[in-house]
């Protein structure tokens, strides 16, 4: 059994694991193809794929319209009727008039978490920052635009100046407000779901890549190898509840920020 050594330079007669000179492939996306000058690289594939995957999905469940729907149309039917009970136990009785956005962003960011997961593909696309940070101001956009259109100058004073707060905190409350408000929630919103996608797909490719490494570096006589392939494994069912969870999570949030903007009396 030979040993194995990790080596800053590398040598293909010899059995090492080689230091890469930088991580920045595992967070550059190279460029596959171009259309017209436009570079296209594989986020922007999966990105694509995850749409048509959401439309698929509900095209299949609601495209035919049958006396007595399929498994798969009843649990699609399912989770749509849950992520409409959501928005309105959420929002209240306008949560319907958001319910198509946030229902698109729901399964949309849950076929892009599970992309992680999924063999062959094992990459979240909101594991790029562009992606969830776009998703998060676009629902920053949203909420602030409902507030102003409803409430007017109402809206901004609710936020900088909030009644229900003692009079003397009321200035420093209301500044704060206006900074999570206006900069901190779409940041927040983004980093969250950016933060825990990285770090599940990381954890996923480090146990699994070096527990396949190890077995077949030491001609799968590694305990260690297996074993650290073994626990890669038990994390996988973990990493796709998370996929789901931060799928939620962003969902609602944004009902959360959009009900904040409805009703400023809360």
């Amino acid at each position: 059994m030979e040993p194995l050594i990790l080596a800053l330079e590398c040598d293909e007669s010899t059995s090492i694991l080689c230091k890469p000179p930088n991580v920045n492939h595992v967070f550059e996306a190279p460029t596959l193809f171009s259309i017209g000058g436009f570079a296209v690289n594989r986020t922007m594939l999966l990105m694509v794929l995850a749409a048509l995957v959401v439309v698929a999905i509900l095209w299949v469940a609601y495209g035919r319209v049958r006396l007595v729907p399929s498994k798969f149309g009843a649990a699609v039917e399912g989770l749509v009727g849950w992520v409409h009970t959501e928005c309105v136990s959420v929002i209240g009785p306008e949560g319907t008039r958001y319910f198509p956005y946030l229902l698109s962003l729901f399964l949309f960011i849950l076929v892009s978490n599970l992309f992680g997961v999924i063999p062959f593909i094992s990459f979240p696309v909101t594991s790029r920052m562009a992606i969830p940070l776009f998703l998060a101001l676009v629902t920053w956009f949203t909420f602030v635009i409902v507030g102003l259109v409803k409430h007017k100058g109402r809206y901004l004073a609710s936020i900088a100046w909030p009644r229900s707060v003692p009079l003397g905190l009321r200035w420093f409350i209301g500044f704060l407000e206006l900074i999570s408000t206006f900069i901190l929630r779409p940041f927040t919103l983004a980093v969250r779901l950016l933060a825990n996608m990285i770090a599940g797909h990381l954890l996923l490719t480090v146990l699994l890549g070096s527990g396949i490494v190890f077995i077949r570096a030491l001609e799968a006589k590694s305990v260690l190898g297996v074993l650290w392939l073994g626990f890669g494994l038990i994390i996988y069912p973990f990493e796709i509840f998370v996929a789901v969870l931060q799928a939620y999570v962003f969902f609602l949030l944004s009902a959360v920020y959009i009900q904040t903007s409805v009703d400023i009396a809360h």
